[in-house]
């Protein structure tokens, strides 16, 4: 009987893709958006792209590695292009307390390595990486005992927003541990653009001097709680952006991520800076690694402070498909890989 040939092993999952372009081409980036973020959290695809040999040198390329030192190599070579770093070990929706205590226990060693390797970085963290859909509580301490390592080094750690269903959930336990210890800036927030309710949690943040990071936003979320339009997601990110940067915010303490890689609203953040009169120290432009390097590299080379968030780690799957969602580019790249082998 014959083997069966290396290449024809690739045809399902090019049969899979040719389709998903069709209905890019037939319904739009929206739909195809759609779809990717359901394959994101689909078990059958997880198990179906994670055996692909080449899915991970691919994800390689918004993936920093598989354990820390390879993602301490990566924040040492950003460093040397004028780069400072957020450092994410992968992860999410933990379902046990022992798989909770297991990715505390990397991260605080991701601290100690940071603070013995000298390089530019903090971290960032889920909540229900941490034990958040297990017991509030457990996630609430295991960030803590983050909080207290990383101020030992006069670091920080920024809690990652997930899913609206546990938005909430998140910001009381941000707001629980800005008001104790003393951590203050030392822990900070994430918001995103596309929930409705975003403004006027940004304005109670406002008035918090807090430490934030502005996206749009890369979950699948149901219309009464998301905008389900670009347009208007893009208008929130713009409005969210001023509010974090206008004077009455900044003399609150008030310290801005603005985290995108969209060249219309990096414009706008330019322009409003350049009409307020605002320090470029004011704030810093976030991006993803492995996405759009060049702009990255324009922006520290024309002041800007850049920081480029570095994920790790083997649980890689949902994030590089969220990766492939955010620009169609980032797909068209994955496809053209699998064609030339």
């Amino acid at each position: 009987m014959k083997t069966q040939k290396p290449r024809t092993r690739w045809i399902p999952v090019l049969v899979g893709f040719a389709l998903i372009s069709g209905l890019f081409y037939k319904f739009g980036e929206r739909w195809l958006r759609a779809l990717l973020l359901y394959l994101s959290t689909a078990v059958w695809a997880r198990q179906l792209i994670s055996q692909l040999p080449l899915a991970w040198q691919v994800a390689g390329r918004f993936v920093a590695g598989e354990d820390i030192d390879a993602a301490l190599q990566t924040a040492r070579t950003l460093n040397g292009k004028g780069m400072r770093v957020t450092m994410d070990f992968l992860g999410e929706s933990v379902t046990s307390t022992q798989g909770a205590f297991a990715a505390r226990d990397e991260i605080l060693q991701l601290l100690d390595r940071i603070h013995e390797s000298g390089v530019n970085a903090n971290v960032s963290v889920k909540l229900t990486q941490l034990g958040l859909k297990i017991d509030e509580a457990l996630a609430l301490d295991n960030v803590r005992q983050l909080l207290i390592r990383a101020q030992q080094y006069h670091n920080k750690v920024r809690i990652d927003m997930e899913e609206s269903d546990v938005t909430e959930a998140t910001l009381q336990i941000y707001r629980a541990l800005r008001d104790e210890y003393g951590f203050g800036h030392d822990v900070g927030i994430v918001i995103q653009s596309y929930l409705y309710r975003s403004e006027e949690d940004v304005r109670q943040l406002v008035e918090d001097g807090a430490w934030v990071r502005l996206c749009k936003g890369a979950y699948m979320e149901p219309p009464e709680a998301a905008y389900p339009e670009k347009g208007k997601t893009d208008a929130s990110y713009v409005k969210l952006m001023q509010m974090m940067l206008a004077a009455a915010a900044r003399q609150k303490g008030v310290y801005l991520g603005v985290a995108t890689h969209d060249d219309k609203m990096i414009t706008a953040t330019k322009h409003f800076v350049a009409d307020q009169n605002i320090d470029p120290d004011a704030f810093e432009f976030q991006m993803l690694y492995g996405i759009r390097r060049d702009l990255q590299q324009t922006l520290v080379d024309e002041g800007y402070r850049v920081r480029i968030y570095v994920p790790y780690g083997t649980a890689w799957y949902p994030y590089f498909v969220r990766r492939l969602a955010e620009r169609p580019a980032n797909l068209w790249f994955f496809i053209s890989n699998l064609l030339r082998r």
